[in-house]
């Protein structure tokens, strides 16, 4: 398919003039895989076309949007990380009188229900502020209806279980239709909202942000710009966690914080 690199670059930027979400600064490679498979979901011959077609329907954009941003995800997802929470971080939060949490990129809410789990579980939930972000609306409208396949209960709970978990899984979510309902109440303090890593601002004075498996999706500077927002999000000495296959390495914020379990990507701002 001829001129593909350019039919891609005015595709993001007619995005980002008509809806004013920005991933022109997203990867290469990932955005062309995902916009390539986007043509053949949306019967459309060349990006020129899904361009225009985006462009006069919200709703093809909704489905584009769809694509462009759900990775996969589930709960308790890499549950080494989760166990270094419980037992490096959760501990230092304890000693504080109320927290506040932001998971960015949350996606359809799995990360999100695991962390109300583990801050119930470690007697934090009631006093903690979450505020779940992410740039799809069809995401977050998921995310708080909390229902998830029953076909993914099985690994949610293995990974619970290794993760440390200290109750039944099953406790957590009733099933009925091939599906899981997941108990309100994890959510009483849980602010679910639009937010943007490339065009948006802080939230202020938290004591753990995560943010997982996003950045691998951006290019370098808007990598830098994502950890700077997390930065000035963070009070002092507070928490970062990242995904499996994101460092803070030859970033721009590399002497900003400290590893605090390094191989499960958790950080505390200097």
């Amino acid at each position: 398919m001829p001129h593909v690199d350019l039919e891609l670059h005015l595709l993001m930027e007619a995005i980002y003039a008509k809806y004013s979400h920005d991933f022109r600064d997203y990867s290469g490679s990932s955005q062309k895989r995902r916009v390539l498979y986007a043509l053949q979901q949306l019967g459309c011959d060349t990006i020129s076309t899904l361009q225009s077609k985006v462009l006069h329907d919200p709703t093809a954009f909704q489905k584009l949007l769809d694509i462009l941003t759900i990775p996969f995800s589930e709960m308790f997802r890499d549950p080494n990380y989760f166990l270094a929470l419980r037992q490096h971080v959760m501990p230092v939060l304890r000693t504080y009188p109320s927290l506040k949490v932001w998971i960015a990129g949350c996606s359809t809410g799995e990360e999100v229900y695991s962390m109300a789990i583990l801050l119930r579980e470690e007697g934090l939930l009631e006093r903690t502020m979450v505020y779940a972000t992410d740039i799809n609306p069809a995401s977050l409208d998921k995310a708080r209806q909390g229902i998830f396949s029953l076909a993914g209960v099985q690994a949610f709970t293995a990974n619970y279980q290794a993760s440390g978990g200290t109750a039944a899984f099953s406790d957590y979510y009733t099933a009925a239709y091939n599906a899981v309902k997941f108990d309100r109440t994890l959510i009483d303090n849980i602010t679910f909202a639009d937010h943007s890593l490339a065009t948006d601002h802080v939230f202020s004075e938290m004591h753990l942000v995560c943010c997982r498996n996003v950045l691998i999706y951006f290019k370098r500077n808007l990598q830098d710009r994502a950890l700077g927002l997390f930065h000035e999000s963070l009070c002092h000495r507070g928490f970062l966690g990242l995904g499996s296959k994101e460092s803070l390495d030859f970033s721009s914020f590399a002497d900003r914080f400290d590893p605090v379990v390094k191989s499960e990507r958790l950080f505390r701002k200097r």
